[in-house]
Order: structure tokens, then sequence, then C-alpha cells
């Protein structure tokens, strides 16, 4: 039995593929701590240092290197995060809890 993980390595390959950028973090990068919600649907994140920004300055800040551990993908012509696939289902954007703007 094969158990090198190399199924897993192809699934997270191709997860990671299906984002449009990964940015490359500065050292001072925060950490999304929280989804802000509205009618059920991400209408930003709260960061680790307890700020709250809409989705798209989420966006912005990641693409300059502000937000760790997140690549950008899209749906039609809305830009939104996404966890960099790790193998771990805990520390994903959808696994955090929901906090009131």
């Amino acid at each position: 039995m094969n158990s090198d993980n190399t199924g897993n390595n192809i699934g997270s390959s191709l997860a990671k593929a299906s984002l449009d950028q990964i940015p490359t973090p500065n050292a001072n990068a925060k950490e999304i701590v929280g989804l802000v919600k509205n009618n059920g649907r991400i209408s930003g994140y709260q960061l680790s240092d307890g700020s709250k920004v809409s989705r798209e300055q989420g966006v912005s800040m990641a693409k300059a290197g502000e937000i760790k551990n997140v690549g950008i993908s899209h749906r039609k012509n809305t830009e939104y995060l996404k966890s960099i696939p790790d193998g771990s289902e805990d520390n994903n954007l959808g696994s955090l809890p929901s906090v009131s703007e």
C-alpha cells in the first residue's frame, strides 16, 4: 500500500491552480480570523488585529501582501479571497466564525 499522500498532493495542486493569484505576504501580514456576513453572504473579513474590512478591501490588501494564507479567485466579475489549500480543513475561511459588522 502506498502511503506517500500523492493523491492529496495532486488534489492540493489542482485546488491551488483554481486560484487566479497567490500573493506573497509581507512579514507583518495579518490573518483573517472571522467572516463578516450579510444575509448569509460574506461581505467582509475580520483581521488578526481586530479590524474589519470589506470584501473588496480584503482583496486589495491581499494583493498588496497585507493578508497571508489566502489566494484570490473570481466568480463572474467579482473577486474574493480563498484559503490556500494545505490539506487542513481547520484553517479554511469557511471554517472561521461569523462576526457582526
